[in-house]
């Protein structure tokens, strides 16, 4: 009997950490970014490379949020899926969790052909923040994990090409402001999941575009390319082309390692992850998406270390394979004007001997190279297609900025019923021509910094929260000594100072005057206890976040006895989590107890939110002991020397 492709709903229970709300304070300055090279090495670069790799690099996460309020305790906990399947196939995907397809199932014979982590554990790895491992993700926005990677997207059932049913997921990606779209389905019979992804700029100006499909497969696969050089990226930010490297070289490296494959521009675009018996998975994609790519974790035991990290005790570990629109993650590519870059992707089963030469011939008996266009090629005009049925609701950004500009996207409708309280004070300023008063105490919502929206705060009036508002934007666009201006002119009539102090104190600390930006420190944090209205997860997000940032300024130079006063007011719920207890050991460390520093290490602690290339642990404990770091503290990615 045929099984006619459909979709479902499903609800999947599994042991999950609580993501916990953002961090309130605007992020002014980038995270330490672990995926760059230095100018110089740009030169040895082709010219094309070179380009793409100096074009438009993230300089800011605003106006995106930091999520790092997560923690490492997990419970049983339901998480909303949607199943697509036919036949032959079953894909799981995860709509509130950046529309991550978490298992791919082959009916047949059974096999998972993904890796699919059987917890869900946020940790420090996409650019805001929180990210999970696992199953294939959709990565957009500048180079590393999305800042969507926890996020909901829309969802929703369209019309397949033929005839079917398709599973929509889009958003409005806000770090280089542009919608897009990714439509699954699974034709009838087939044993191959299509993908069709879309990225369209509806501005009056180019902007810059990054894409990587990542794809976690079993760590113990082979992975094969049609390639036979890399260029080879490790944590020490150097690329540098090399051999593609052998199956045997890719388990005994012993460190993290990106090896981006050379692809002639005439082969075909795949690559494979296949098992000691030559089953596995195939990816393969129309030419756009040119780049492949193998991520590895080592030997070390920094890379076992992280592996445990983001799952469970006894299981498996995972590799990732990756295809992207640039040769190398460290690119990023022009999107013109109101233009659009698309593509299909295609993911299924594979059994061959574990060579590229008869990998890319039992490919092309399953599924040709013309079948692949032909699919595309289809796929094309129902990309426009409308909606049949909502699946799930994203976020209403994107609803917010085709009210403003009346932009045409058809098959990605951004509704206005998505509006919600984060938009509510920015539809306030589109209509009324100002940001409304807040009605109670809280901290300020999420700044708008697109240059529209900085033209609309620079000509509302002049009240402290736009003038507030108004400083993130011009510190965002580089116009730093008038955002300082901004934030300094509502300090006089604010009632509420701690959100303008810490701003100040961030721009001290980037020109250079660390005294004074621990003074506003100081300040900042007595403010933000006093205008403190109960302990709810709001004032706790704020409270910890800038309690971390006051005590890590004050100890910068050498003000112990204000730093301690800082943790003194701390919840003893903050303290208690492991970012904190690394802190205090620091503190402790600071006050000339070493001893009692050591004691904190002794006693075990994790820290959540601890991220990817971190060295803080490790540096710490070699200025309290001689001795080996401990191998559960151990999370380097690169040979100490580096």
């Amino acid at each position: 009997m045929v099984i006619v492709t459909t979709i479902r709903r499903e609800v999947l229970t599994m042991p999950a950490a609580e993501l916990g709300p953002d961090n309130p304070l605007p992020p002014l300055r980038l995270p330490h970014e672990v995926h760059r090279i230095e100018d110089r090495e740009r030169d040895e670069l082709p010219r094309d490379m070179a380009r793409q790799a100096g074009y438009e690099p993230l300089r800011s996460l605003l106006p995106v949020r930091v999520r790092d309020q997560y923690g490492r305790s997990r419970e049983p906990r339901d998480i909303d899926a949607l199943v697509i399947e036919n036949d032959r196939l079953r894909a799981t995907v995860l709509p509130g969790l950046g529309g991550r397809v978490a298992s791919l199932v082959h009916k047949p014979t059974g096999r998972e052909l993904l890796y699919r982590n059987p917890v869900f554990q946020p940790a420090a790895f996409a650019l805001n923040g929180a990210w999970f491992s696992g199953g294939i993700e959709w990565n957009i926005g500048a180079t590393g994990h999305t800042t969507l990677s926890c996020a909901p997207l829309h969802a929703a059932r369209v019309a397949a090409p033929d005839g079917g049913e398709m599973l929509r997921l889009w958003e409005w990606e806000r770090l280089r402001d542009l919608p897009f779209q990714v439509d699954l389905w699974l034709p009838d019979r087939s044993d191959f999941l299509y993908v069709g992804v879309r990225v369209r700029n509806p501005h009056q100006r180019p902007v810059p575009t990054y894409w990587w499909s990542n794809i976690a497969v079993p760590e113990t696969r082979r992975v094969l390319v049609p390639a036979d050089e890399v260029w080879h990226f490790g944590y020490e930010r150097r690329l540098r082309k090399v051999p593609a490297p052998t199956h045997a070289e890719i388990e005994q490296h012993p460190y993290a390692a990106d090896y981006f494959y050379d692809l002639p521009e005439e082969r075909r675009r795949w690559v494979a992850a296949l098992d000691e018996d030559g089953h596995g998975l195939v990816q393969t994609s129309t030419d756009a998406l040119r780049g492949r790519k193998l991520f590895i974790w080592g030997k070390a035991p920094g890379g076992r270390r992280w592996q445990q990290w983001l799952t469970e005790p006894g299981t498996d570990g995972y590799l990732e394979i990756q295809a992207g629109l640039a040769r190398t993650q460290l690119e990023h590519v022009r999107l013109d004007a109101e233009s659009e870059v698309s593509w299909l992707e295609a993911y299924g089963p594979l059994n061959s001997p574990p060579t590229a030469g008869e990998v890319e011939a039992r490919l092309e008996a399953a599924l040709p190279r013309a079948g692949v266009d032909a699919a595309y090629a289809a796929w094309k005009p129902c990309a426009d297609t409308e909606p049949d049925e909502i699946l799930a609701t994203g976020s209403g950004w994107g609803a917010l900025e085709v009210l403003r500009a009346d932009y045409k996207l058809p098959g990605t409708p951004f509704e206005e019923s998505a509006l919600g309280d984060a938009q509510a004070p920015w539809l306030h300023l589109l209509r009324a021509g100002y940001l409304p008063e807040p009605r109670r105490v809280r901290p300020p919502g999420q700044t708008l910094v697109a240059p529209h929206w900085r033209d609309m705060l620079e000509t509302a009036p002049a009240t402290p929260l736009t003038e507030y508002h108004l400083g993130v934007a011009q510190w965002h666009a580089g116009d730093r000594a008038q955002a300082v201006r901004s934030w300094e002119r509502a300090l006089q009539l604010s009632p509420s100072l701690w959100p303008l102090l810490r701003c100040l104190a961030v721009a001290d600390q980037v020109s250079g005057n660390p005294e004074r930006a621990a003074d506003r420190y100081t300040e900042a944090f007595d403010d933000l206890c006093a205008e403190r209205r109960d302990n709810g997860e709001s004032w706790t997000a704020a409270t910890a976040a800038l309690g971390r940032e006051a005590i890590e300024a004050l100890l910068a130079v050498g003000r112990t006895a204000q730093a301690r006063a800082v943790w003194d007011r701390l919840q003893p719920a903050v303290r208690r989590r492991g970012r904190f207890r690394l802190i205090e050991a620091g503190l402790l460390l600071a006050e000339g107890g070493p001893e009692e520093a050591r004691d904190i290490f002794r006693a075990g602690f994790e820290v959540a939110d601890l991220r990817e290339g971190a060295e803080t642990i490790g540096r710490l404990w070699a200025r309290l002991s001689d001795e080996p770091l401990p191998a559960h503290y151990d999370f380097r990615m690169r040979p100490p020397e580096a």
